[in-house]
């Protein structure tokens, strides 16, 4: 194979120069250039665009004359997973899953092509980072003794590549992106040319044969995918690994599916056999307390289309000079906007007081709704008064205290029913036409009303 010409290009501009230089040339950032490939012309191409009149054009479709159907999904045989696919693995598809190492990202791959292997397609796994006896070593302590999984220990593109066509397997998994390189370039693997390039080659095989793609994608000391971010825009489903190592919990979330809903998530717990999924993560982020403690406020948070309880916690303690305000979980910037409008609305005062906030469970809200559930656990907290046994609450707070509907609520009043909650504190327009059976409604509009509520409770 012939190698195409390397250039360097700008991150910054796209200007492009033959050589690397430290400052580009075009708009003068510093250390921007890095390595692409420079496609030879062919002698077709039209390199000026006064020539785009010689090419013919090309027939157009309405959007109404195309054919919409469903796209056909292969169950990966692990719930939760085909849960944040959206349903199961689509044939020629690219997904690109990334986590912190250790976090089971290699282990729930091979479970999964276990599973399709058993169901009778023939998958690949392509490891970059192990060798073969590691990987044969792994699959024996998941206790998958017998399983016919091809393994490859290859990280040269081309020989990924023709591996691929001559064994077409229904399902390849590529572990790591990161660790694959291609003779067309010149730059060591990992680098942001090697990783977009070899995406970019292994993207175009799965389009053109059909083979479904997992690309594993290291991470980086923030948490982002390393690799250029045009990595996530080339593939079409992108899946976070999440969780403390510390932990037997893990969390895989979509942040894209071009097949499914995005936000949705899979919990698993790890185990001497791998990572099993938990049927009901409600659980998970719920401590068990004999009795009601101060500090501690239950709320239904919307993952995806699931509605799941967890528990918020909040610790309020005299501070010195400079009241720290620390979340977990939650957003720290929200949390000191929720104290200002719990004083300035519902006379409640923590100017003098340290606030901690934690989601129990290492789970990560990012809605508004948990507004609610945070205000009343401070003031619980302050006031050394627990909450009632069986008590909810969500809903958004705007700052001039009013409480606002959270999204489904009544899907969530559900969930927290089903459960056995039996009292709850919801925004107005959330509340039900029909009761739910089991569950005591107190349908707030302010803040103030929401306090006023709990303070009758005791």
């Amino acid at each position: 194979m012939a190698k195409d010409k390397t250039t360097f290009t700008c991150t910054e501009c796209g200007g492009t120069s033959p050589r690397w230089l430290g400052k580009c040339p075009s708009c003068g950032a510093w250390n921007t250039l890095v390595e692409t490939v420079a496609e030879s012309a062919g002698k077709n191409r039209m390199s000026t665009p006064q020539f785009a009149g010689l090419a013919h054009a090309q027939a157009v479709t309405p959007l109404s004359a195309i054919e919409a159907s469903d796209v056909a999904r292969t169950p990966s045989g692990i719930g939760e997973l085909d849960r944040v696919l959206g349903g199961g693995i689509v044939e020629g598809g690219v997904v690109l899953i990334g986590g912190d190492p250790g976090i089971g990202k290699s282990t729930l791959l091979l479970q999964a092509l276990d599973a399709l292997q058993r169901a009778g397609l023939p998958t690949l796994y392509v490891t970059g980072e192990e060798s073969g006896a590691q990987v044969a070593l792994r699959s024996r302590r998941l206790g998958l003794d017998h399983s016919q999984v091809n393994v490859l220990a290859e990280i040269q593109l081309e020989k990924i590549l023709a591996t691929v066509e001559a064994t077409q397997p229904a399902v390849a998994v590529i572990d790591s992106i990161q660790t694959v390189y291609s003779d067309q370039l010149t730059s060591a693997p990992g680098s942001v040319a090697q990783v977009r390039e070899c995406a970019a080659h292994l993207t175009r095989a799965a389009k053109a044969t059909g083979v479904s793609m997992v690309l594993v994608g290291h991470v980086t000391k923030e948490g982002a995918l390393a690799g250029p971010r045009v990595l996530e825009h080339m593939v079409d489903t992108v899946l976070y690994f999440e969780g403390d190592t510390h932990s037997q919990f893990r969390l895989v979330r979509a942040i894209k599916n071009r097949f499914g809903a995005v936000n949705e998530i899979g919990v698993f717990a790890m185990t001497e056999k791998g990572l099993k999924g938990v049927s009901n993560p409600s659980a998970i982020f719920l401590s068990q307390h004999s009795e009601p403690v101060p500090g501690s406020c239950v709320m239904v948070t919307l993952e995806g289309t699931r509605p799941m309880l967890v528990e918020i916690q909040a610790l309020v303690d005299s501070a010195g000079p400079s009241p720290r305000r620390l979340s977990v979980g939650l957003d720290r910037d929200r949390l000191a906007m929720l104290l200002a409008v719990l004083h300035r609305h519902a006379g409640v005062a923590c100017m003098d007081q340290d606030v901690f906030v934690n989601a129990v469970g290492g789970v990560r809200i990012s809605e508004p709704a948990a507004d609610l559930a945070v205000m009343l656990a401070i003031t619980s907290s302050l006031r050394g008064k627990p909450l009632p046994r069986g008590f909810i609450a969500f809903g958004e707070v705007g700052l001039a205290g009013e409480v606002r509907p959270a999204p489904r609520g009544q899907e969530r009043l559900k969930e927290a029913a089903k459960l056995g909650f039996t009292v709850a504190v919801v925004p107005k327009a959330n509340a039900p036409k029909k009761p739910i059976e089991g569950l005591t409604l107190h349908a707030v509009e302010r803040v103030e009303e929401a306090m006023a509520v709990v303070r009758e409770m005791g």
